[in-house]
């Protein structure tokens, strides 16, 4: 599910979804990891919370900019970078 109201536009709004996510805020059971990805149909950018099985829990689209730039972000989580 990608909430289409919630688009995330700077870094810094990508890290508080991120913290969300590892925290538990969100209410996303199973979340067992986050990904940047595209759409197939549009090729539209977004932040995927995904299950053991890889299957889409949440999903937040992205602007372009954070998806050129959030990689590191996503890969190595909010905590480790700092």
């Amino acid at each position: 599910m990608i909430d289409d109201n919630k688009v995330i536009d700077t870094l810094e709004a990508l890290e508080s979804f991120l913290r969300l996510v590892d925290n538990g805020g969100l209410g996303i059971k199973n979340a067992a990891g986050v990904a940047l990805a595209t759409n197939n149909s549009d090729g539209r950018p977004f932040v995927a919370v995904l299950d053991d099985n890889h299957q889409l829990l949440l999903g937040r689209w992205v602007t372009q900019e954070v998806f050129d730039n959030g990689k590191d972000l996503v890969r190595t989580g909010p905590n480790k970078l700092n």
